[in-house]
C-alpha cells in the first residue's frame, strides 16, 4: 500500500511540475528609445560602443533595455514567475499555468505569447527526451601527466603565441554551468594577478556570487582550456585574454528557461563590449518532452537561443559553440545558427570521434564549421589537477582561445571575416563534410594569409614579431618570390645566410638572445636592413 501511495504521489508531483508552463512574453514597445539611442552610454559601456564602431555595427532599438515597469506589472500578476528577460527580443521568460500566462495578453503592452510547449501554440511537436548532456565530458580517462602541446599545436595556436598573440586586449565571456574554485585555484592565479578575471554573474540564481554554486564543475574545466596556466605543465590557448564567467545552465534540470538565461547573458556580454562568447552547451530535448525540439527544428532559425545567437552575431560578437556530443543525432541549438562558429571534435591524431555531433542538410549552413581536439582533451578540474576529458565542450573553448589570439592580431576584421578566414585555412576547406566540417584550421596560416592580403601592395620588406622568440615572419613586397637573408651579430659576424620565400617563417630558436642586424636582398627591389631583437 505504501509503495502504491508513493507511486501516486510521484505521478501527482510530476503532473504538478508539468502543469507549470514556460513561455516567452513579447512586449509591444520600449521606453525612451530615441533618448537612449542619442545617448548610448546610458545603455552600453564605452568598450561596447567602440567595438561596434570599429566593426560598423549599428546601435539600434534592440540595445535599449526592456521596460522595467512592464516587468513589474507582470511580476505582480497572479501565479506568474518572471525567470529571465531579453532586450534583443523585447521579451521575458515566464512560468505559470497556461491560463495565467494567456491572461497576460489582456495587458495592453503585451504583444504576444509563445509557449515552450509548441502544442499550446496550436502546432504539432514530436517528443525528445532530455539526457545528461555532461555524461561524456564527465568520463575520466587514464593519462600521462603532461601538457597541452597537442591540442594547442593542432590548430597552430602555438605559432600565434610565439608571435606574441596570446589574447591580450581581447575580452571573452564563458556561458556555462558552474565555475567552482576559479576564484581560488592555482591554475587561474596568473589570470587573477593580471586583473583579467572580470566580473561574473549567476543568471540561474540571480546573484553576483558566481562562485557560490558548486553543483557542477563544467565551466571551470572549459575556462581552463583557454585561460589555465600551470608552469611547464599546462597553457591554455588564450592565457592573456580577459574573461567574464556567466552561469546560464541549470545542470540539474533541462528547461527552455536556460535558453532565456543564455540570451540575457549574451545581451549583457554585448553591453560590456565582449569580443568572443564561448558556449559549451546545447539544447534539443527537455525534461518535459512537450518542450523539446525536433531535428527539423534545428534549422538555424527556430530555437529561441538560436535566434538570439544570430542577433548576437549581428551585434558584432564572435560566437563559438560546441557542436554537441550526439553523434549522428545531429547538432543542437544554438550550434545550428548560421551566426555561430560550431566546433566538432577529433582525437590527438586529427581523426573524427564518434560522439561529435554531425551536421545535416537541415541546417542552412555547413555544420560543424571546423574541429579541434575534443577526445582526451587536457583540462584542469576544480581541485587544480590536470585530467583528460572527452567532449566538444572542450574542442570549442580550445578553438575560441585560438580565435582570441587571432582577434588580437587582426583587430579590424569583423566576426564574419574572421570566421571565413579560419574556414579557408582548414584542412578540407574545398571538400567539407558533416563530420569535420571544413576540417582542422591552421590559425598561423590564416594570419599569414590575411597579412599578405593586407599588404598586397607592399613595396618593402617587413618583419614581425620583433622582438622574436622562435619564428620570424617576413612580409615580402608585391611580386617578389624569393630573397637572400643575412643575419649578423653586433660585431659584424655572419650568423645566418639563407634563401627565403613568402609565407615560410624563419626558425630562430637556436639563436642566442641579443641584438642582431638583418639584411634582405632581392632582385628588382632595394635591399632592406633591420635591427632584430632575439628574446
Amino acid at each position: 500500500m505504501l509503495k502504491k501511495l508513493l507511486f501516486i504521489s510521484f505521478i501527482f508531483f510530476q503532473y504538478v511540475g508539468f502543469a507549470q508552463e514556460d513561455a516567452w512574453v513579447f512586449f509591444a514597445d520600449k521606453e525612451d528609445v530615441t533618448s537612449a539611442l542619442a545617448n548610448p552610454l546610458t545603455i552600453l559601456t564605452q568598450k561596447a560602443i567602440d567595438r561596434k564602431a570599429n566593426h560598423n555595427v549599428d546601435i539600434d532599438e534592440r540595445d535599449v533595455p526592456v521596460n522595467e515597469g512592464y516587468i513589474t506589472q507582470i511580476k505582480n500578476s497572479s501565479g506568474i514567475f518572471v525567470m529571465a528577460k531579453s532586450k534583443w527580443f523585447n521579451a521575458i521568460h515566464v512560468r505559470g499555468s497556461q491560463t495565467e500566462i494567456n491572461d497576460l495578453l489582456n495587458l495592453g503592452f503585451v504583444a504576444s505569447v509563445k509557449f515552450a510547449d509548441n502544442s499550446l501554440n496550436m502546432a504539432p511537436n514530436q517528443n525528445n527526451q532530455s539526457k545528461n548532456k555532461f555524461s561524456i565530458e564527465d568520463t575520466m580517462i587514464d593519462f600521462e601527466y603532461g601538457n597541452t602541446q597537442n591540442q594547442v599545436e593542432m590548430i597552430s595556436a602555438h605559432t600565434l603565441h610565439e608571435l606574441d598573440y596570446t589574447g591580450e586586449g581581447v575580452t571573452v565571456a564563458i556561458l556555462d554551468a558552474g565555475f567552482p574554485n576559479v576564484n581560488t585555484m592555482g591554475a587561474f592565479q596568473r589570470l587573477r594577478d593580471a586583473g583579467k578575471l572580470l566580473n561574473g554573474y549567476d543568471f540561474v540564481n540571480r546573484t553576483e556570487n558566481i562562485y557560490n554554486y558548486t553543483g557542477n564543475t563544467h565551466g571551470t574545466k572549459v575556462l581552463s582550456t583557454m585561460a589555465g596556466f600551470i608552469q611547464e605543465e599546462f597553457v591554455g590557448t588564450a592565457p592573456d585574454a580577459s574573461y567574464y564567467v556567466f552561469r546560464t545552465e541549470e545542470a540539474e534540470h533541462e528547461n527552455p528557461v536556460e535558453e532565456s538565461y543564455w540570451v540575457e547573458a549574451a545581451e549583457r556580454a554585448d553591453s560590456l563590449g565582449v569580443d568572443i562568447i564561448n558556449t559549451s552547451l546545447g539544447y534539443k530535448g527537455y525534461d518535459n518532452p512537450n518542450y523539446s525540439y525536433t531535428s527539423n527544428d534545428l534549422d538555424g532559425n527556430t530555437a529561441f537561443i538560436t535566434r538570439g545567437a544570430n542577433i548576437a552575431f549581428d551585434k558584432g560578437m564572435l560566437l563559438v559553440n560546441s557542436a554537441g556530443n550526439s553523434g549522428a543525432s545531429g547538432v543542437n541549438a544554438p550550434a545550428d545558427a548560421a551566426g555561430v562558429f560550431s566546433i566538432g571534435a577529433v582525437d590527438l591524431n586529427g581523426e573524427y570521434v564518434s560522439f561529435s555531433s554531425q551536421g545535416s542538410g537541415i541546417q542552412s549552413t555547413q555544420k560543424p564549421d571546423v574541429v579541434a581536439r575534443g577526445a582526451a582533451s587536457y583540462v584542469i578540474g576544480p581541485n587544480n589537477v590536470i585530467v583528460q576529458n572527452n567532449g566538444t565542450s572542450f574542442s570549442s573553448p580550445i578553438m575560441a582561445g585560438g580565435l582570441a589570439c587571432l582577434r588580437q592580431a587582426l583587430p579590424d576584421l569583423t566576426n564574419a571575416e574572421i570566421m571565413q578566414l579560419v574556414r579557408e585555412s582548414a584542412s578540407q576547406y574545398t571538400t567539407p563534410d558533416y563530420f569535420l566540417g571544413y576540417g582542422i584550421p591552421d590559425l598561423a596560416n590564416a594570419l599569414a594569409t590575411e597579412l599578405s592580403n593586407q599588404n598586397s601592395e607592399r613595396t618593402a620588406f617587413a618583419i614581425f614579431p620583433n622582438p622574436v622568440k622562435t619564428d620570424l615572419q617576413i612580409l615580402f613586397p608585391n611580386a617578389i618570390e624569393s630573397a637572400k637573408l643575412y643575419i649578423h651579430d653586433i660585431l659584424g659576424k655572419l650568423i645566418m645566410d639563407a634563401t627565403i620565400q613568402p609565407f615560410n617563417p624563419i626558425n630562430l630558436q637556436q639563436l642566442s638572445s641579443g641584438i642582431y642586424w638583418l639584411k634582405i636582398e632581392a632582385q628588382g627591389t632595394d635591399s632592406k636592413s633591420l635591427k632584430l631583437i632575439k628574446q
